[in-house]
Parts: structure tokens; sequence; C-alpha cells
């Protein structure tokens, strides 16, 4: 008996080389909103040019110096810049206690978008304890940056334990921290 497929789709090859023609975001299905039940956002527009911007969230040295709002620290980054690679920080307290954080990249690109998320380790496996999902947006303003970090969360109670734990003042510290770091470069 041989089996036919009456709803065959068309295979498309490309070279990795070659840009997306439809990121996610712009796929039919793609569902990327504010859900104030569920997520948390940092929005602002920012003195520092986008491309600096991504130059500082996308690397590893860089990271360490803003990723922690003082008097923590960042004492380990490990990035590998790819849908489904390594994102992974190591937070210290100020009494010497690491706090890990390992996720993984679901999309970029480069210069406007980072996603990433802790549901899933690096190829995408998925996680013990996930808690959240990172959409950065970046957009150009003329030397500035409109800086979105939307922050999506599984339920009431995810978003609520980050709210909980400072989510609005330590992102919005940070940002003044790679805010700084920008300054520096």
């Amino acid at each position: 008996m041989r089996r036919v497929c009456t709803n065959r789709r068309k295979s498309v090859t490309r070279n990795d080389s070659e840009k997306d023609e439809f990121p996610l975001s712009e796929r039919p299905n793609y569902q990327e909103r504010n859900d104030g039940r569920l997520d948390l956002t940092l929005h602002r527009v920012v003195d520092v040019p986008r491309s600096l911007i991504w130059k500082i969230w996308t690397d590893p040295e860089q990271i360490k110096k803003w990723w922690a709002p003082r008097p923590w620290s960042t004492v380990d980054c490990k990035m590998d810049l790819r849908p489904g690679g390594i994102f992974a920080t190591t937070m210290r307290s100020p009494e010497g206690q690491d706090f890990p954080y390992v996720g993984c990249f679901l999309e970029i690109v480069p210069e406007e978008k980072l996603v990433m998320t802790n549901a899933l380790e690096p190829g995408y496996r998925p996680a013990v304890e996930p808690f959240f999902t990172v959409v950065l947006t970046l957009r150009d303003l003329g030397g500035k940056t409109d800086y979105t970090a939307l922050v999506m969360h599984r339920d009431e109670e995810g978003k609520k334990k980050h709210e909980t734990m400072g989510f609005h003042q330590g992102w919005s510290t940070v940002l003044d921290q790679l805010v700084e770091v920008a300054k520096e470069l």
C-alpha cells in the first residue's frame, strides 16, 4: 500500500548567510503582545545608539559589567548567539552567594531583537524550572534607542514572584548600568 500526502509543503533551501525573509515576529500565528496578567515590561528611550546597545548585549565580557544590579555582580557569562545557543550567567550577591541562570536564544535579529528563555536549556532541551521568556526589542531613533524588554511568564504566580523580586527597579537599574558602560566605550 502506498500512502499519498495530499497536503504537500514546498521545500525551500537557503544558505545560512541569506536573511530570513519571514522572521518569527512576521509569521501569521506568532503573537507577541503584552498580556498584563502574565507579562512585565520595561520600556524606555535611551541616549545610546542601537548598534552600541546590541554590542553590549551580545558580548559576554560587556554583560558582566552591567547584568546584575549593584552591589550584586555578574561573575560569569556564556553566550552562543544563535537559536538554541546558550545564554548563561552567574550573579553573585554581596554575601557571596551565586545565582546561576541558564537558558537559550530563540530568535536573533541583529541590532533589532533578541528572544531568550530559561524554559529551554541550550539545544532546546526542556528546563526543570522555567521562569520566563524575554523579548528584547531595539528601535533606532537616530542616535537614540527605543528599548523594550518584554518579560513573559507562564502564569500569574511567576509574574508576581518576579515583581516581588523587584523586576521594575532591577531591570531599570541594569539598563542604567548598561548606559554607563556604553558611555565608557
